[in-house]
């Protein structure tokens, strides 16, 4: 049996990510004949070209004719009109210079020009602006895919992945249902590693459903089992929507007893039961085949749905390397290749109160390693095979005597390597110690540093003091290794000056810190935080009514840790540090723990982002600017944003449910909007600006990018 491995959009597309290869590693080393496929990084390379987006241009202008047609707007198309109106511009410049910028993405040469690098990348986020707005109310980028309604509800869910609402229903089309009706694929499994593929895994699976029936589709990783594994029943079996199992937990031997299992009955293609499209056998022929395998979901005849819980952790000891040949690598948008790699699973630390990450029911998964010995011989064999020498060590938190170990088996092997990775800060990491790392190859280290005060890090219980973060800091960077900082604000119970204490922490050591993402802290179901609330100050803690699958989680400190207490001081604050530095997106050069960053500072050395801050202009290539007539105008419909921030507000903080008909019913108390004609300067990268006799003389604002999110993934 052939088995499809599909990792979908939405994600970083300058570098494979591990979780294809290591499951693919693992069946073809267990006699699996395997089709690993990056949809990510495909999607984005079939949707940015000059056709598709030339299209998304031309439906801009339509949506636009069409809403000017009418004699009033409604509240939605208010909406609608304000953000398909600032995409104009873009859409203007970026069919034409789509090719330029991900060619110089991909160059050897010009990637490393900081000024057609910059031109590059705006260019890029100018055509994500585009195809957000075309598919309105979409918002698309490379961390998240968001419509105002997505993932509440399974018929939510398909109304999202309905052609004319769905960016990468052409891919799907086009490119990957071919490919695999022709590959005789018999399981097609997605793995979901990030909530901003959710919607495009579950948009995926319902059109491979529909085009090949005999298929069995089944579904895995962090994300999904996140989801997953709080649900039970009747419940459990409306997420698993149209996927014939899934895999919860880490995915190796549960995935190869499924394909086994399947093999074995004969049951590729077993999986809803009757009356639900197909004409397959009963949900129960599926269960007798998954019987006594622990970690399988699947549909149930009394339950809804259920599995057998069993391990959650792999012996990473045992596990061969991951795997990536079949994958595209020459489609990735970086002119040279990064590899994932992971030395250890887990976290060895495992007490960060705010942290749920990987595969695991709370917290962090547990700690394991391989030994450095089959470490070593993987990286070599890796770097041989593929031709690179770059690394990232991709792992929760890798234990610093390991590193230590590691790099300096890599320092004798004299392979030459350059790697990152992300690490805790540890007293451990003396000054000597750092030079090791840096002798073994570290190019960049993202240090979870998290806040500034000492209170709020003795309630996350990072375990080290700031004294001694600012020590490792100090130590690694004089080893010539950039050091990138991971902080947050806005732990429940933290005040402004404490978050302040966090900037000031970065502030005093910006000759130190190579780059760094100060964010905002969001509660998780598997975070100790959401497990005992009230110990850090949390009144209540719900999910709204109408979530079906349970993916917002809110809550209400007892005494609100910054609403009185000035928190625009903070982002001002926050503002004023940035701009010392060349921050980006995720992504892009100026992010964290990303391929684009690690070849700027291999390239110049780990200061470049503060030598570049003032320096580097950009814009979108072939920008021009026009003026054009609106029919309504744009300030009147920016104000429709403000009042849909005020329903959600109202919808998820008071009323606490959530549904189409409830927001409807507040959209419609709404004033609407009259025609106001009035003529606007548009370019792509900028602002609208109405012209007027003053704004004539004006320059354009650009858009300033969010500091907050700089690298959130």
């Amino acid at each position: 049996m052939r088995v499809a491995l599909i990792y979908p959009p939405t994600c970083d597309p300058t570098a494979p990510y591990l979780a294809v290869p290591m499951l693919t590693g693992f069946l073809r080393t267990n006699g699996v004949e395997v089709l690993p496929i990056d949809a990510n990084v495909e999607a984005f390379d079939f949707l940015l070209r000059p056709a598709p987006l030339s299209a998304l241009a031309g439906q801009i202008e339509q949506r636009l004719r069409a809403l000017e047609e009418r004699p009033a707007l409604d509240h939605t198309e208010q909406l609608a009109y304000a953000a398909l109106f600032r995409a104009r511009g873009d859409a203007r410049a970026v069919p034409g210079a789509i090719a330029e910028a991900v060619a110089i993405l991909r160059d050897p040469e010009r990637f490393f020009d900081p000024e057609h690098y910059a031109r590059a990348v705006d260019t890029i986020d100018a055509a994500l602006r585009v195809v957000s707005a075309a598919y309105h109310p979409l918002r698309l980028d490379f961390t998240a895919y968001r419509t105002p309604f997505a993932l509440l509800t399974p018929d939510e869910i398909a109304r999202d992945a309905a052609p004319e609402r769905d960016p990468f229903d052409g891919y799907l089309r086009d490119d990957l249902i071919p490919r695999l009706r022709k590959a005789g694929a018999g399981v097609i499994g997605l793995s979901v590693c990030f909530p901003g593929q959710l919607q495009p895994a579950y948009a995926f699976a319902l059109k491979l459903k529909q085009a090949l029936p005999e298929a069995h589709l089944t579904v895995g990783g962090p994300a999904i089992t996140q989801l997953l594994i709080r649900l039970r029943g009747p419940d459990l079996a409306r997420a698993l929507g149209p996927f014939d199992s899934a895999v919860v937990f880490e995915g190796e031997h549960s995935l190869l007893a499924l394909v086994r299992a399947l093999e074995a009955h004969g049951a590729a293609g077993q999986g809803q039961p009757r009356g639900q499209g197909t004409d397959r056998a009963p949900a129960a022929d599926l269960a007798r085949v998954f019987a006594g395998l622990p970690n399988i979901v699947h549909r149930d005849r009394l339950l809804g749905a259920k599995y057998l819980p069993g391990h959650a952790s792999e012996d990473l000891r045992v596990l061969p390397p991951p795997d990536f040949e079949g994958l595209a690598l020459d489609r990735y948008f970086a002119p040279r290749l990064v590899l994932p790699y992971d030395p250890t699973r887990g976290c060895y630390w495992g007490k960060c109160t705010f942290c749920h990450y990987g595969l695991a029911e709370v917290g962090t998964a547990s700690y394991r390693e391989r030994p450095v010995e089959a470490m070593l011989a993987h990286l070599r064999a890796l770097s041989q095979r593929h031709g690179t020498r770059y690394f990232y060590f991709s792992q929760d938190s890798v234990a610093p005597k390991t590193l230590l170990k590691l790099s300096a088996a890599l320092a004798e092997s004299g392979l030459d390597l350059a790697w990152a990775t992300d690490l805790k800060p540890e007293k451990y990491l003396t000054a000597e110690r750092a030079q090791v790392l840096r002798r073994g190859g570290a190019v960049a280290c993202a240090l979870g540093v998290e806040s500034g005060s000492p209170r709020v890090l003795g309630l996350i219980d990072k375990g080290a003091p700031v004294e001694v973060v600012g020590e490792v800091i100090d130590r690694l960077d004089a080893a010539g290794i950039a050091v990138e900082a991971m902080c947050f604000t806005g732990f429940p119970t933290e005040t402004a000056a404490e978050a302040l204490q966090t900037i000031d922490f970065l502030d005093a050591r910006r000759d130190q810190v190579a780059s760094f993402i100060v964010g905002e802290f969001d509660l998780t179901h598997g975070a100790l935080v959401a497990q005992d609330p009230a110990r850090f100050g949390i009144e209540q803690v719900w999910q709204v009514e109408g979530d079906q699958l349970g993916t917002g989680l809110f809550y209400r400190e007892a005494v609100p840790s910054k609403s009185g207490d000035d928190p625009a001081r903070v982002d001002q604050a926050l503002d004023q540090l940035a701009a010392g530095w060349l921050l980006r997106r995720y992504p892009w050069a100026g992010s964290l723990s990303t391929a684009h960053t690690v070849f700027y500072y291999q390239r110049y050395g780990k200061g470049v982002l503060r030598a570049l801050a003032r320096r580097v202009r950009g814009g979108v290539i072939g920008a021009r600017a026009v003026t054009v007539a609106a029919r309504f105008d744009l300030a009147v419909a920016a104000r429709a944003e403000e009042a849909e921030a005020r329903i959600w507000n109202h919808l998820v903080r008071e009323l606490r449910q959530v549904s189409r008909d409830a927001y409807q019913a507040l959209a419609a108390e709404l004033p609407a909007q009259r025609p106001r004609a009035r003529r606007y300067r548009i370019a792509a990268g900028e602002v609208p600006v109405a012209v007027t006799a003053a704004a004539a003389k004006r320059p354009a604002k650009g858009r300033r990018p969010s500091h907050r999110v700089n690298a959130l993934r």
